[in-house]
């Protein structure tokens, strides 16, 4: 029964997003935090922190993380098949249809939509980490990483990588 949960948490969320890993990770918390139970908030936004921290693709980092920590590595290979294979035969079949239609206006159009959508659910998981952050750690912690994140990535353009780095040093450092 575990395997074939862990094939629903991670197989909706990559057949019904659209826009890539960081679209569909507020489906993933969904389904692993909301529905399943396996992990907490909290536990979530550190997996989803280290792994933004590493190369690849968002999605499969995720699914073969929680896939091992709740089943092992029968569980790891699940649910990363169940991210990669689905979307693969999907991804090709769209792609093969909207080639067809490149030059249609409703494609274009429908493009143009999808894109608000995204911004939305984008927008809905940064509140969410942020008032995790609140609750955990703490308004003063919360802000003063969030201001000197923002900082670092908009004003002298540091990696994301490292600015995920440094807050999970900061975060050892003082309040672990």
């Amino acid at each position: 029964m575990i395997y074939w949960q862990l094939f629903l948490a991670f197989f909706v969320p990559n057949i019904i997003g659209y826009g890539g890993g960081p679209a569909i990770i507020p489906l993933i918390e969904a389904e692993v935090v909301g529905r399943y139970g396996w992990m907490n908030a909290q536990e979530f936004a550190e997996t989803l922190a280290l792994g933004n921290a590493l190369p690849s693709p968002i999605a499969t980092k995720m699914a073969g993380y929680v896939g091992y920590d709740v089943a092992g590595i029968a569980g790891a290979a699940i649910a990363v098949l169940a991210t990669v294979v689905p979307s693969l035969l999907l991804m090709l079949g769209a792609l093969g249809l909207l080639y067809r239609h490149r030059d249609s206006p409703r494609v274009k159009r429908m493009s143009q939509w999808v894109r608000p959508v995204i911004a939305v659910m984008m927008a809905w998981l940064t509140w969410s980490f942020f008032s995790t952050g609140l609750e955990g750690a703490g308004p003063l912690h919360t802000l003063l990483i969030a201001a000197a994140a923002a900082i670092a990535l908009l004003r002298f353009r540091v990696h994301p990588a490292l600015v995920i780095l440094a807050a999970l040093m900061y975060g050892g450092l003082f309040l672990g």
